[in-house]
């Protein structure tokens, strides 16, 4: 029997995984849960699952989950609730599928008290690669990856050495817009951003989908889960999301990983492994998804993939800046205020703006974890601030 501590139980990903709970009764259960706001239907989690911890994100959430008839042994809230739950003494593995950089701190705290951390997050990695992988392997502890591209990696990977991997091959949907033209894009709106052809996903990560920004965060959260440099990772616009990700060999043999487009694959296998169960999902049928289709994708058309490749290869906190003024220019776009083609502005005019500062937070030696961490964490502010104000300027322009 595994325990699991979720971080993000309300969320797409979270419900995914306690329906994978649902299905494997005798082999996993419940042993902390933590959301975010949603605070009646954490009650209802918390009343099905009986687990021995609780976290909400503030006390006024807390104070609807009691009146919502929520009740747990133990119910903390604020930043500390994150890390209560990912540090339970009773808990085996924890899976953090809560969005944006808040969990950072969590995984961390998960990692030195040895537990095994099934990663869907893409911002713990993106924003402190080096700190937290660095950290991984100091204690032992392995990361598990979630996300179905990584997770297919993963599983093309194993029993693989290191030196037999020519190239990491990510697959993406294209998005919503994949065809549309430069002009188009430049007066597409949030509610057509959100109709992703093939994936049922939160609103953030759906508009990085959009901008193929998602993908350019996978390249980095690649680069640092199988230890291969951004020369060496690849990514190919595949419409049917059937080929989940490949893996070229040093032979040329390409291993690739097919699947249904269901969330609950990948985190059954990161819960499982190194075993596979058999999973109440719908079998692949590939005469009947007739076409496989595989082309380039646009980098003109859409820029955010090539910004993602650049802070990467740019290091430092390069990538820390690239993924808050995403944050704060997917926002502003989600609210109305910035146009789709504004993004990519933001986030490249925040980067230049980053460059030429010597800030490194997850390569210097001299600088323990705690100290790490507080500097990304400085270098986050500044970038959300310094994009708040361009894309305050670009809103005024439009």
């Amino acid at each position: 029997m595994r325990t699991l501590a979720i971080l993000g139980s309300t969320g797409s990903i979270g419900r995914s995984a306690l329906a994978v709970v649902d299905a494997h009764p005798s082999r996993l259960r419940v042993g902390a849960l933590a959301a975010g706001d949603n605070a009646a239907l954490l009650a209802e989690q918390s009343a099905h699952y009986r687990p021995a911890m609780v976290a909400l994100a503030s006390g006024d959430a807390a104070e609807r989950f009691r009146a919502a008839g929520g009740e747990a042994p133990a119910l903390v809230c604020g930043p500390e609730g994150l890390v209560a739950v990912a540090t339970h003494p009773g808990v085996d593995i924890v899976l953090c599928a809560s969005s944006g950089t808040a969990a950072l701190e969590a995984v961390l705290a998960a990692i030195d008290a040895g537990k095994t951390i099934a990663l869907a997050n893409k911002e713990v990695l993106v924003m402190a690669g080096a700190l937290v992988t660095d950290a991984a392997r100091r204690k032992g502890v392995p990361i598990l990856p979630v996300d179905s591209e990584h997770n297919a990696i993963h599983q093309c990977l194993h029993g693989r050495r290191h030196d037999e991997i020519r190239r990491l091959i990510l697959t993406a949907s294209g998005g919503p817009f994949r065809d549309l033209t430069t002009e188009a894009l430049e007066t597409v709106g949030p509610d057509a951003a959100l109709r992703h052809p093939t994936w049922q996903m939160g609103r953030k990560i759906t508009i990085d989908s959009a901008t193929l920004m998602n993908k350019g965060l996978e390249v980095i959260e690649a680069h640092w889960l199988f230890d291969v440099p951004a020369d060496r990772i690849e990514v190919l616009v595949h419409p049917q999301s059937i080929v989940h990700s490949m893996v070229e060999l040093s032979d040329g043999s390409v291993i690739a990983q097919l699947g249904v487009t269901d969330m609950r694959l990948p985190i059954q296998y990161a819960c499982s492994y190194p075993d596979r169960w058999e999973a109440a999902l719908p079998r692949l049928d590939l005469a009947k998804a007739g076409r496989l289709d595989f082309h380039e994708p646009a980098h003109d058309r859409f820029p955010c993939l090539g910004l993602a490749y650049r802070a990467l290869r740019a290091g430092g906190a390069a990538p820390v800046v690239l993924n808050a003024a995403n944050e704060v220019a997917v926002a502003s776009f989600l609210e109305g205020r910035l146009g789709f083609t504004s993004i990519p502005v933001v986030i490249e005019r925040t980067l230049n703006a980053h460059e030429g500062q010597s800030v490194s937070p997850e390569a210097l030696p001299g600088v323990g974890q705690s100290s790490a961490v507080e500097l990304i964490r400085r270098v986050d502010a500044w970038a959300r601030d310094h994009a708040g104000v361009l894309a305050g300027e670009l809103e005024l322009m439009g």
